[in-house]
């Protein structure tokens, strides 16, 4: 059987990141998931394998995306410290974004805690994407220190896990419904912890 054309793929996977965000791994059924996805039940087998396979590539999609944006983000800055200063205020304004809604709890985080102890392929694969976040963060924290933005003494493993568990706690924070006011005052409140390991001039 030829293989269904890349754009039409990409199409389905994006589809299915918003279904699988709203409902969870659970709560989609198979036909939540044909409607969504315009297909019928033997494409959807035929192109993804299973349930699982779909909701494993919809997963690496949406962990890829959110890779891709933060590299784009972080190329427009000469600085680290700065660059990633306005991507966590950004991250703070798209959760009040009714376009950005899937930027608010994490479908990474959603995946680990609906899967721990119901589906441990799922779950490593959400506990292996938030390691390959945490290792992006600590390189360009790295890399930060290495340009003499960083005091010399930061262990940039562990500010990396704190600007991780910041952004997670964001986006929980955002299903509370916050203010966008108050998304962004707490969008600056994390900004600011950088500037207790900025390199003073």
């Amino acid at each position: 059987m030829p293989r269904p054309p890349s754009y039409d793929r990409e199409t389905a996977l994006a589809r299915a990141v918003g279904l699988f965000w709203h409902k969870g791994y659970h709560g989609s059924s198979m036909k939540q998931i044909e409607l969504a996805l315009d297909m019928r039940p033997g494409s959807i087998y035929a192109t993804f394998g299973s349930k699982d396979g779909l909701y494993s590539e919809a997963l690496a999609r949406y962990a890829h995306q959110g890779g891709e944006d933060l590299a784009q983000h972080m190329a427009g800055y000469n600085s680290v410290l700065d660059g990633l200063q306005a991507y966590l205020l950004k991250l703070a304004r798209n959760c009040s974004d009714p376009s950005c809604v899937p930027a608010r709890a994490c479908l990474i985080v959603k995946t680990l805690l609906e899967a721990s102890s119901t589906n441990t392929k799922l779950y490593g694969q959400a506990k292996a994407v938030l390691e390959a976040i945490e290792d992006g963060f600590t390189e360009l924290l790295e890399t930060a220190r290495k340009q003499g933005e960083l005091i010399p003494e930061t262990d940039c493993r562990r500010l990396a896990r704190l600007i991780q568990g910041q952004i997670m706690g964001l986006r929980s924070m955002a299903e509370r419904d916050l203010s966008a006011m108050e998304l962004e005052q707490l969008g600056q409140d994390m900004a600011a912890i950088l500037d207790a390991y900025r390199v003073k001039n």
